[in-house]
């Protein structure tokens, strides 16, 4: 995910400098969004009828040969149509990588550590992707710059499959392992699943709700900011702590989820609390002004909270006694479509109801997936599998 993750500030910038336009420039990061969705769907699906370990190769090479193309042939001679193609193969990769080792863990993972297991995953996940690939790549774009920097994202790559598919000897079986249907049927459950377990879908749609948020911010913050005296840098380095307080949390409410129960943490910190420390972090300036400490300890809070939600990855596979590969596709394409949700959001209502309506429609996002989350209710199995007998007064799976 470092690998991944070392463009994230700065190429969309560097791309406009060059002479692409904004719109070219979005464009490409959409057709982006679309592959890391369609590909975020099929992860789950892919990893039971081929194995995880084969879909994460897959995700390797896919990102390899994107990244070859976009940067060897795409950006020297800012081919767009090259560009576009090849970015798009590279937005393939990680999530048929990243997707198919969490379809992995929920496997592999003991129940009563589940919540642990999938927090793990997560801080590694968003640790990589939105704090060491950015950390990095601010120092490698001056010392190696731009292009080296996209092609050293290769080696961080190859490093974490070395371990990850390599070094890592587990072997993967389905609870269904004998009985599995075919390659063809497995890719249709990734779609009916949703009609067999309804709460399935529930939960998908609760996953988009998480990051809507992290994917909109970005888009307005930085300019209602600015209207108070924050510079872009400043805002920077708030962006940043707010991931690595995230990264921390996504481990501790794995464990939080554990003991207070996967339903509850979602419900209660990931929906009510980033509710209020939203319109919170937002209307930090107003409340503070130009001060930098309380504004970003606003946005850390919504952070830390954001962080609520990582039990959903335990609950959501939860539901269901096999296909949990098929329930972990919904939620990895949830994953993928919050990318466009966010921006949609700002795009379609900024102009009519300005930077707090916009804001008001993501805190009501949050408390909508609280309400949601309450409708997500274990089967039997699943509420006494860790061994805690129903009379107890908290269930780690409810």
């Amino acid at each position: 995910m470092m690998g991944d993750g070392v463009e994230q500030g700065w190429l969309s910038p560097y791309l406009i400098e060059k002479g692409i336009s904004m719109q070219y420039s979005a464009t490409l990061f959409t057709m982006y969004g679309v592959a890391i969705a369609v590909s975020s769907w099929f992860s789950g699906v892919l990893a039971e009828g081929f194995g995880p370990r084969r879909t994460m190769l897959t995700g390797v090479v896919l990102y390899i040969l994107g990244t070859i193309g976009f940067v060897g042939y795409g950006l020297p001679d800012l081919d767009y149509g090259i560009m576009l193609f090849m970015y798009t193969i590279r937005g393939f990769g990680y999530p048929l990588f990243a997707y198919s080792f969490l379809v992995w863990i929920t496997y592999r993972s003991p129940r009563k550590k589940l919540g642990s297991a999938v927090g793990w995953f997560w801080f590694v996940f968003t640790g990589g992707l939105n704090v060491l690939g950015a950390y990095y790549s601010s120092w490698a774009i001056r010392e190696l710059g731009y292009l080296n920097t996209l092609w050293s994202s290769v080696f961080w790559v190859l490093v974490g499959a070395f371990f990850a598919i390599i070094m890592n000897k587990d072997k993967f079986k389905s609870s269904d392992d004998k009985k599995r249907n075919t390659r063809r049927q497995e890719l249709i459950k990734g779609l009916t699943i949703v009609t067999e377990q309804p709460k399935v879908l529930v939960g998908g749609v609760v996953r988009i709700i998480n990051t809507t948020a992290q994917f909109a911010f970005p888009v307005f913050i930085p300019t209602y900011l600015a209207g108070y005296g924050f510079t872009t840098t400043e805002w920077l380095q708030i962006w940043g702590t707010i991931f690595t307080a995230n990264i921390a949390f996504n481990l501790i409410f794995g464990f939080i989820g554990d003991l207070f129960g996967w339903r509850n943490t979602v419900l209660w910190f990931g929906g009510v609390g980033c509710g209020i420390s939203t319109l919170l972090f937002f209307y930090s300036p107003v409340l503070f002004g130009n001060s930098f400490w309380p504004v970003m300890l606003c946005g850390i809070l919504w952070g830390i909270l954001l962080a609520g939600y990582v039990p959903l990855s335990a609950l959501v596979p939860s539901l269901v006694k096999k296909d949990k590969g098929a329930a972990m596709s919904i939620l990895n394409l949830g994953a993928g479509l919050a990318v466009f949700a966010g921006p949609a959001i700002v795009g379609l209502f900024i102009g009519s109801l300005g930077n707090e309506g916009v804001v008001w429609i993501l805190a009501g996002l949050y408390f909508l997936s609280a309400v949601l989350t309450c409708f997500i209710t274990l089967p039997e199995h699943a509420k006494t599998a860790s061994g805690i007998t129903k009379t107890n007064a908290i269930r780690p799976a409810e």
